[in-house]
């Protein structure tokens, strides 16, 4: 299968790295936002074509399907760009940031047929793995998932502390990680919200540091602590609480409670939750099936955000 990548930032390198270990998938053009950046790097990864204008990529016969890696705001149009050039799509998280946005999006993933699904790399982590195969089968009840997503970012940089052009958000894209989670692991959306957050940044005009509760129909609780003032290591951990043991998660890793790692080498074909996404993504579309993390079964974590939004208004 041959796709595109849009995007030339650290998420499109890491999509690289994970096709590069994926038989049968080739990315023969790169659509990129800046020339030099994206120019170097499809020379540095041998892709053939490269490209500014996302139609001229979409518009080559050989491309069957898009990777969306590219900033927040561009998500839902682009996406919505591809379906309509009858092309099958992954993009980043989020989908959109706004609800209208993502219900936008599945409708039309629903015309046309076509996979369209979002990287919710929590479902895709071996550890969040491992712990929603045994929630499921009745073997952990989660009481309460306890999250911190720490990040130092005063200034407008991204993940390599590059200076961008449009700006991150606490709630629409970090904590859309988190409440897509708990939601998938608990098996429904939220029965009650609340979020609070702090002083808004004087140029950046977005909220620092923020609070988000969630509490499942099941009774399970989530507590979110989210903040680019953290002067520290950034990332984020999960610490799920459960009947049966604690458990800590952070990327690709777990351990119990007791900081002892937990074997998760079998049987997965990888132990990178991205390249697990995009391994589902490609067996959706040879499947012909819906994937995990499929727009519509996305789109309920965006009601969700939606509704701690208005509870901050």
């Amino acid at each position: 299968m041959k796709i595109c990548l849009a995007g030339e930032g650290a998420f499109a390198n890491k999509h690289l790295d994970a096709i590069a270990r994926i038989p049968d998938i080739e990315v023969t053009t790169l659509a990129g936002g800046a020339a030099a950046a994206t120019e170097t790097l499809a020379q540095a990864r041998g892709i053939p074509h490269w490209t500014l204008d996302l139609d001229e990529a979409l518009a080559r016969p050989d491309v069957a399907a898009v990777i969306l890696a590219t900033p927040t705001p561009l998500h839902a149009q682009q996406a919505l760009q591809v379906l309509r050039a009858g092309k099958h799509v992954l993009v980043e998280i989020p989908m959109a940031d706004n609800l209208a946005d993502a219900r936008a999006l599945v409708d039309m993933q629903r015309q046309t047929g076509l996979v369209a699904m979002v990287n919710h790399t929590r479902r895709f982590n071996p550890g969040h793995q491992w712990l929603h195969r045994r929630i499921q089968a009745g073997e952990l009840t989660l009481q309460q998932l306890d999250v911190q997503t720490f990040f130092f970012r005063r200034t407008n940089t991204n993940a390599l502390g590059q200076p961008r052009d449009w700006t991150d958000h606490l709630l629409w894209h970090h904590a859309c990680h988190t409440v897509d989670l708990f939601q998938y692991q608990v098996g429904a959306p939220a029965a009650q919200v609340y979020a609070l957050q702090g002083p808004l940044h004087p140029q950046l005009g977005i909220a620092m540091d923020m609070a988000v509760g969630l509490k499942a129909p099941c009774g399970a609780i989530c507590n979110l602590s989210l903040s680019f003032n953290n002067d520290g290591p950034f990332g984020t951990t999960f610490r799920y609480i459960c009947d049966g043991g604690t458990y800590v998660a952070r990327y690709d890793d777990l351990h119990d409670g007791y900081g002892e790692p937990v074997d998760l080498s079998a049987p997965s074909v990888s132990t990178d939750g991205i390249e697990l996404c995009d391994r589902e993504f490609a067996a959706a579309i040879a499947a012909g099936r819906e994937p995990n993390a499929s727009v519509a079964q996305a789109l309920p974590a965006m009601e969700t955000l939606d509704r701690l939004q208005r509870a901050l208004a």
